[in-house]
């Protein structure tokens, strides 16, 4: 008895890596315990992890292996920022087109905007730099920048800079009530506006019949038709009225008066299409099925990998199989069958055409949602060892005063961002399920925070006591000068509706606790102006960080 009594007190009294990972465990199980409370709706999440880790990490009597701190860490940072590269991405890039550039321009110059007014208050209230990085990170609630700033300090003074989590803590609780309650304020003076003037919104499709009335079109060839109209369209079914034949169209097939097409395209091209065919008909899927039982429409899924990354021109569904594609749904969106559209493992395609020719053009996409569970585990740490890898080259910038690196935050997002987009023109598979997605992020998350929480304990409290109220108040005006700026451009030069001012704000802030409340009274509206900005935003306040530790030296 007395034997175990002792075993177990070594275990708890002396640092060890069984000590320190039974420590990390309950820091994580009982923060997230926390974050499952809410105050009207409102919950800090994750981030009690944190909170959680500081009041354990205060007492001195439990002894810490900081090497096993350090690592963990260093490897959560790395995972979540990974995973946050391959959730934005596939939209990354694209974010730029259109409506988007508005709107990115307005959250870069958030971001930039809450990086000068920290420079100033760092400058006007003698405030450290570094532990302005801190600050600033937690007003704007950004964790990777936090852990991008411990990375950069740690490589540029070869110590730790748990003193930034201290900063961070005290400003977190306003970042994210600050953005909430700009939030109701834009709903309450912009609530009715409208959104004119503002840009284009991603396009829907539209799906109907049309019965060919226009005498241009009798004889003509399908791919004629397509070159008059010189747009993307779909043609899944046709009908020949005078024979009673119906086929899986090609860009042979002859057009006749009466004939029934049924058309997929962009709703802005739906009344050329009507113009130059003929008029629309109210026909529904049942009543093509009705005209030939042998023609059906299904949805297969692709899980082959060695599809993944070839295009729809490159397979030729119509002349391999005898079948049409009339949409792609990917992520829950449907995206236009272009011919050069690339398809990604996990791709659901609607498919038109008889049994046989549905049936080969499934087993040549796999449509065995079964493999899907199936772990790609080989691209994952390709990719964090590339990340890390370019994360540690150092390059010079003028003005700064040693060369900088990417860091073990940069490297791996930059990497991440790059495989999840172009992965599939080189045959790399970066398909992961949502529940796997979100289960590296949090543990990756998690592991961090907990490590950050019980490393920084100890100063957490003194810091509170001795700067709590002045940078308790920097860390506000971080948070609110930038948005409240942004909201006023945006709705007054912009043009920009109440919706997507408090997407883009939460996304500039990359707040999720902001957007849920966003969502909840606006219906689900403001997601799409989050989703745009995010990914730069993302990146942005991962670098702006590194940069501003960079010329603390």
């Amino acid at each position: 008895m007395l034997m175990m009594n002792n075993w177990l007190v070594d275990l708890f009294s002396k640092p060890s890596i069984a000590q320190t990972v039974i420590l990390i465990a309950a820091t994580i199980a009982g923060g997230i315990a926390l974050g499952k409370l809410k105050l009207k709706g409102v919950s800090l999440g994750v981030t009690w992890v944190l909170f959680f880790g500081i009041l354990i990490g205060q007492f001195d009597f439990i002894p810490l292996d900081n090497h096993v701190l350090h690592f963990v860490k260093e490897f959560g940072l790395i995972l979540f920022i990974y995973s946050i590269g391959l959730q934005v991405g596939p939209s990354f890039f694209s974010s730029f087109q259109k409506g988007g550039v508005q709107q990115n321009l307005l959250a870069v110059g958030i971001v930039v905007t809450g990086c000068l007014v920290a420079f100033l208050l760092s400058t006007v209230l003698h405030i450290d730099l570094a532990s302005m990085v801190g600050i600033l990170s937690g007003a704007v609630t950004n964790t990777p920048g936090l852990g991008a700033a411990q990375q950069t300090y740690t490589d540029l003074y070869n110590e730790a800079a748990d003193f930034l989590s201290a900063g961070y803590a005290i400003a977190y609780p306003m970042g994210v009530m600050g953005v909430i309650f700009v939030c109701i304020a834009l709903n309450k003076l912009f609530k009715n506006s409208t959104q004119e003037g503002s840009e284009e919104r991603k396009e829907e499709m539209d799906m109907f019949a049309v019965e060919l009335s226009n005498s241009s079109c009798d004889g003509i060839t399908l791919g004629k038709l397509k070159e008059i109209l010189d747009f993307d369209f779909v043609v899944t079914r046709l009908y020949h009225t005078h024979s009673q034949f119906m086929e899986v169209p090609s860009d042979e097939s002859q057009l006749s008066l009466g004939d029934r097409l049924f058309i997929v395209c962009k709703k802005s091209n739906a009344i050329k299409v009507e113009m130059c065919t003929g008029t629309r008909i109210n026909m529904e899927s049942r009543d093509w099925e009705y005209l030939d039982k042998n023609m059906i429409c299904k949805k297969i899924t692709l899980t082959k990998s060695d599809v993944n990354g070839k295009t729809l021109g490159e397979i030729n569904f119509r002349k391999n199989y005898n079948v049409n594609i009339s949409r792609i749904i990917r992520a829950d969106v449907s995206i236009f069958p272009s011919d050069s559209l690339q398809l990604v493992l996990g791709d659901i395609l609607v498919v038109v055409g008889n049994e046989e020719g549905i049936q080969k053009a499934s087993n040549f996409v796999g449509n065995n949602k079964g493999k899907l569970c199936d772990p790609f585990l080989i691209p994952i740490f390709l990719g964090i060892m590339l990340g890390v890898i370019l994360g540690s080259i150092p390059f010079p910038l003028p003005l700064i005063p040693v060369p900088v690196k990417l860091g073990l935050a940069g490297g791996p997002l930059i990497v991440a961002i790059l495989m999840s987009r172009y992965g599939t023109q080189f045959g790399i598979v970066t398909y992961a399920t949502h529940s796997a997605k979100k289960m590296l992020q949090e543990m990756g998350i998690s592991l961090f925070l907990a490590a950050v929480g019980l490393s920084s304990g100890k100063i957490f409290f003194a810091t509170l006591m001795e700067h709590g109220s002045s940078w308790f108040l920097c860390g506000t005006l971080i948070t609110l000068v930038p948005i409240i700026l942004a909201a006023i451009i945006g709705r007054f030069v912009c043009k920009f509706d109440s919706h997507q001012l408090m997407g883009l704000i939460s996304g500039s802030m990359t707040d999720p606790a902001a957007l849920a409340f966003a969502n909840s009274i606006t219906e689900g509206k403001a997601a799409l102006s989050y989703a745009t900005v995010y990914p730069l935003t993302m990146f942005m306040r991962i670098l702006t960080a590194q940069i501003l530790i960079l010329l603390s030296v």
